[in-house]
């Protein structure tokens, strides 16, 4: 039986005041089901991230109803988080700390065994290839390398769904190529992987179901093939097309005399 792992109805958001006032998301409607992975991509400034951190509890002021796995959001955030693993964007590390240290703080917010946090560490830093470097100081470390701790740490609590905002940024190739082998593997383990990205390649292989929004809105939904529609075109064409990239492409057409000399 499909167990559904997340469900939005009537998803809105506002920042700002008065004049100032401007609606991120305009009402997004979503059923998510467990052990597929979703990438959920659009054009910088459609709500994107702001979904994210809504879905994590990190946003907790909006309109609508949110359930994550048949718990409601709202008066329920902390049981919520203790499902759910996040790796922001642009997060921050404690780099004072070491590897170890930094997880072992990660989990026991978890509330979880010392043992057990000293075992998925020891795992999941061998698997990114960062057992060496476990017990330096993170302040040494290039981006690539804390993009891997902040990795390791959205899976330390071994989450029921995964929240993934550009979570490749800084990786190398072959950290790439780890990384989307693990999510497929969390994907048949019955986990949900929540990835949002502006990679389409990585996106389209990858995905079982794409979530493209606009503006705010949904404009698209379906698996690649669905999308495509007999079409044979890339997702980077498609997104294009769909957001009217097509015609913003063509713009650059005016830069022609700037640079013919």
């Amino acid at each position: 039986m499909t167990q559904t792992s997340i469900q939005i109805k009537g998803l809105r958001k506002s920042f700002g005041k008065g004049d100032n006032q401007k609606e991120v998301l305009k009402g997004i409607d979503l059923e998510i089901e467990s052990g597929k992975i979703i990438g959920y991509i659009g054009p910088n400034g459609a709500g994107k991230s702001t979904t994210v951190k809504i879905l994590c509890g990190i946003l907790t002021s909006f309109e609508g109803e949110i359930e994550v796995m048949g718990l409601p959001l709202k008066g329920n955030e902390l049981k919520v988080k203790s499902k759910i693993g996040y790796v922001p964007e642009n997060g921050a590390l404690y780099e004072a700390l070491t590897p170890n240290e930094y997880l072992n703080l990660v989990g026991t917010l978890f509330n979880m065994e010392a043992t057990q946090i000293e075992e998925r560490s020891a795992t999941l830093l061998k698997y990114f290839e960062m057992h060496q470097q476990a017990d330096q100081r993170m302040d040494t470390f290039s981006k690539g390398m804390k993009q891997k701790i902040l990795i390791i740490a959205g899976l330390i609590n071994n989450p029921d769904i995964l929240f993934l905002d550009e979570p490749l940024s800084g990786l190398d190739a072959n950290s790439v190529i780890l990384v989307k082998d693990m999510l497929t593997k969390l994907a048949q383990q019955g986990k949900t992987i929540f990835y949002s990205s502006h990679l389409m390649d990585v996106v389209e292989k990858i995905s079982d179901r794409i979530i493209l929004i606009d503006d705010g809105k949904v404009i698209a939904d379906g698996t690649f093939e669905e999308l495509q529609q007999d079409s044979n075109v890339s997702l980077e064409q498609l997104f294009a097309r769909l957001t009217n990239g097509e015609n913003k492409v063509s713009e650059t057409s005016v830069l022609d005399n700037v640079f013919k000399n």
